[in-house]
């Protein structure tokens, strides 16, 4: 579908209210640590020449891949049943998105949300390396890479966050949980992806307020949950927070003779995103 964007609205030359196209389910992942001036998030800018999010400081993930439709991945924490009733689906889908958020969290930075089979958890991911360039290239299943390495993938260290559904108006389009998950002890994340060319450790307000500057880019999913994780003091609250999670798909609002998206808040990210044009045209 053709389309132009003038300021803050995409202008459609066609219905906007088209829905024929595929929904692809996908995990992301918030890693979060805790630092002097408080919880830190890890965050990448994706490469310009990527298909979706070109350009775009987001968190890692991405979609769910065949391969992580694997009943028989070896998993410690709890099992898809708790997942499937967090996320509101079926039990077979909770897993390859549960399978999807550690498998993406270990090819994008590098982290590996996964303990050994005596329960000792992984200290040292960087060992795995060559494992991880596999499972980037598709050569390997992320099931096959923990059973070779006698490993279980630790559900335990991730926590449901939230649930977008990307608008109708976007070519591609995902459905899309949001996990969190504290940096495990002795590993560090990295940049060693070609699907991004910067990564960082930054306060969630610091994001926000580089986006409002000018300096970055984000998209309105992230922008929400920056803004839910700094009204936390420390890693230990944001895990321990619970509420119930409702897919969020942004509405197609008609707006200056085109469109843009709606949701809880969007005035105000509007606003932040003019305010960051603006001044990016000074």
């Amino acid at each position: 579908m053709p389309r132009s964007v003038t300021g803050d609205t995409v202008v459609m030359s066609e219905k906007h209210t088209n829905t024929s196209r595929p929904v692809k389910d996908a995990s992301t992942v918030m890693v979060v640590r805790d630092s002097d001036r408080g919880p830190e998030v890890f965050v990448a800018r994706r490469v310009k020449g990527m298909a979706f999010a070109a350009g775009m400081t987001v968190f890692p993930g991405g979609g769910v891949d065949d391969a992580d439709d694997d009943p028989t991945v070896a998993w410690t924490g709890p099992g898809p049943h708790w997942w499937a009733e967090r996320f509101r689906c079926d039990e077979a889908r909770a897993r390859r998105l549960v399978c999807a958020a550690a498998r993406e969290t270990f090819e994008e930075c590098g982290v590996l949300l996964a303990d050994h089979l005596d329960g000792s958890p992984v200290s040292d991911a960087g060992r795995f390396h060559s494992s991880r360039a596999e499972l980037e290239a598709h050569r390997m299943s992320f099931s096959h890479f923990l059973a070779s390495e006698e490993l279980a993938l630790a559900a335990g260290r991730l926590r449901p966050f939230d649930h977008w559904i990307t608008p109708v108006i976007e070519p591609r389009r995902y459905d899309t949980r949001f996990f969190l998950a504290a940096l495990p002890e002795g590993q560090e994340p990295d940049d060693q992806t070609s699907e991004v060319d910067q990564t960082m450790w930054s306060r969630p307000a610091d994001l926000l307020a580089d986006f409002r500057a000018g300096r970055s880019m984000i998209l309105p999913p992230t922008w929400v949950q920056l803004h839910r994780l700094s009204e936390f003091s420390d890693v230990d609250a944001a895990l321990a927070s619970e509420h119930s999670i409702s897919p969020i798909q942004p509405e197609i609002l008609e707006h200056e003779g085109g469109v843009r998206v709606g949701f809880d808040g969007s005035d105000e990210y509007w606003a932040d995103y003019r305010h960051a044009r603006d001044t990016a045209s000074k």
